[in-house]
């Protein structure tokens, strides 16, 4: 490979039709294991939550389940006959459809459009592939170059839509992910909807603490590795969700352990009396507690970022309590 922007070297590394990491047959679960992968409970607490988006939405005659990043399908998989007869489930994903999937799952390469329901998009913006920059030592913004080997250079300055991003989002720092693309991507999943909830959820830093010297890195076989654009590894870098979020709807900021909290989701251990009375269900409820205390844990999968915008609807009842809902302006 020849020296390139970051952008189009991580593009056809993640999803050239021709190895590309993400059209492998093992998918992202061979590699990395994600809050779907860690427990059931995941996905029971997103079906508690498309249950109330369908309540907050009068019920309508068709719901969609609109899974983006879907992986090998296993979120909308478990969900896809949750409403039988009124939910229309969508996996959203590059890659092929995957053996096993339930026959009502739909699957297809975008988010569909004019779909009134959830779009639940899980670890999908930390893949969408973005450029770099850093100050030369005049301190203009220069792109990042990188060569098959992940060896780097600067390159030409910023473009001015580019150079107008950092100043805004990510004024300070040593290196910068310039995450325009992942804002784009986002307004178009929002916009696709006709009404509903979009969620988005992912390792995230706000202004306020972004880190000075980016986030880039790669996955491979369960381990961190260098992040090396040669389709033999993930790259995934962390989502500015503050950007992200698209001006115009009623939104919020949070964190997984308080949204899981909300939707039911919780670490505590069950009653010693249990163990007594019902010994297996004791079990039962302990893995769960275990499963529950991985998923909400704030210094590991509980520490995402969630970003929730209502998009000409009520907010669900569940989440109605979560502080700092507000309205954003353009």
């Amino acid at each position: 490979m020849t020296w390139m922007r970051w952008r189009p070297a991580m593009e056809r590394a993640l999803y050239a039709a021709e190895g590309g990491f993400y059209r492998r047959p093992e998918g992202p679960a061979g590699h990395f294991r994600t809050s779907v992968h860690a427990s059931p409970r995941y996905a029971q607490a997103v079906g508690r939550l498309l249950l109330e988006v369908d309540e907050a939405l009068g019920r309508p005659e068709e719901i969609a389940l609109i899974d983006v990043g879907a992986g090998r399908g296993e979120l909308v998989g478990r969900l896809a006959r949750l409403l039988p007869g009124r939910l229309r489930a969508y996996g959203v994903e590059l890659a092929a459809r995957p053996d096993g999937l339930p026959p009502e799952v739909r699957w297809r390469e975008t988010v569909p459009e004019g779909a009134v329901g959830l779009l639940f998009a899980n670890e999908w913006l930390d893949n969408v592939p973005l450029d770099l920059a850093e100050r030369d030592d005049a301190g203009v913004l220069r792109y990042v170059e990188v060569d098959g080997s992940g060896a780097e250079r600067l390159g030409g300055p910023l473009e001015p839509a580019d150079a107008a991003w950092v100043a805004r989002w990510w004024p300070q720092g040593e290196r910068f992910e310039i995450g325009r693309p992942r804002d784009e991507a986002w307004a178009a999943a929002v916009g696709a909807l006709e009404r509903g909830l979009a969620v988005a959820v992912d390792y995230a830093h706000r202004r306020q603490d972004r880190p000075p010297f980016g986030t880039l890195t790669g996955f491979r076989a369960g381990r961190e590795v260098a992040p090396v654009p040669d389709g033999g590894c993930d790259l995934t870098a962390h989502v500015a969700l503050d950007a992200v979020a698209v001006p115009g709807f009623h939104s919020l900021w949070t964190t997984q352990r308080d949204a899981l909290r909300a939707l039911g989701v919780s670490g505590a251990r069950p009653p010693l009396a249990l163990a007594s009375s019902d010994p297996a269900g004791y079990l039962r409820a302990l893995a769960g507690a275990g499963e529950g205390a991985e998923l909400t844990a704030s210094a590991g999968l509980g520490g995402f970022g969630w970003l929730l915008q209502a998009v000409r609807m009520p907010i669900p009842q569940s989440l109605a309590g979560l502080p700092g809902w507000q309205t954003l302006e353009a």
